[in-house]
């Protein structure tokens, strides 16, 4: 069975847009995106500590889906209200194609902890032995490696234009948690032991799909 791939978003808005965002997001883009096909399950995240107020990922059957003509066809085609969001709205855009390279645990949380690598990617077999011994925690849900695809056969989609181009990760760390307690105290270990990285935590919003994904 092919790894599933990932679409990972952190972003701000601008100020005194939130509404607008929310009203979008809620109203639209979630199930406008549910609705391609390949599109598992979408889940957001609002931020408790991090650079990034929004975090949101979409869990896809292959990373193929996020290069398919159906997804690129509708990036291409922004409706009137995702036009204004792109262009008025976000900021601080971090979008990035990947692979779900390694998940440990059988669950989703409540509360989210990611690590960022931006310049240079983590060593996956390190990492991993790392979130074989936090997933043995009952405080943990699962844990999850992400690494980006080959951005040259990623075609600059018409959103992306609007939005002025978007930041790339290299790879990923996304750990659940039951409870915000176990998530900001593990988001600061984190942060002490991935000094170059981007750590944030964030709480769940909401989710949606036709199952959870796991």
């Amino acid at each position: 069975m092919s790894q599933p791939g990932i679409l990972a978003i952190w972003n701000n808005v601008a100020a005194g847009r939130g509404a607008d965002f929310e009203t979008w997001f809620q109203g639209e883009h979630l199930q406008e995106r549910l609705g391609v096909p390949g599109f598992i399950y979408g889940r957001r995240h609002q931020a408790i500590s991090g650079s990034s107020a929004f975090f949101n990922f979409y869990l896809v059957e292959s990373p193929a889906v996020l290069t398919s003509q159906p997804y690129l066809e509708r990036l291409d085609n922004p409706t009137p209200m995702t036009r204004m969001i792109m262009t008025q709205v976000f900021r601080d855009m971090n979008r990035t194609l990947c692979h779900r390279a390694v998940r440990r645990g059988d669950f989703r949380g409540a509360y989210a902890v990611t690590v960022r690598w931006f310049d240079e990617a983590p060593d996956v077999e390190a990492l991993t032995a790392k979130i074989d011994k936090l997933t043995a925690d009952p405080a943990i849900a699962a844990s999850e490696i992400w690494t980006a695809t080959d951005p040259a056969g990623q075609p600059v989609s018409m959103e992306e234009k609007l939005r002025g181009g978007d930041r790339k990760i290299k790879a990923a760390l996304m750990i659940d948690t039951l409870r915000e307690a176990d998530a900001v105290k593990l988001g600061a270990a984190l942060q002490s032991d991935h000094t170059g990285a981007e750590v944030g935590v964030f709480r769940v919003l909401c989710q949606a799909g036709r199952s959870l994904g796991i």
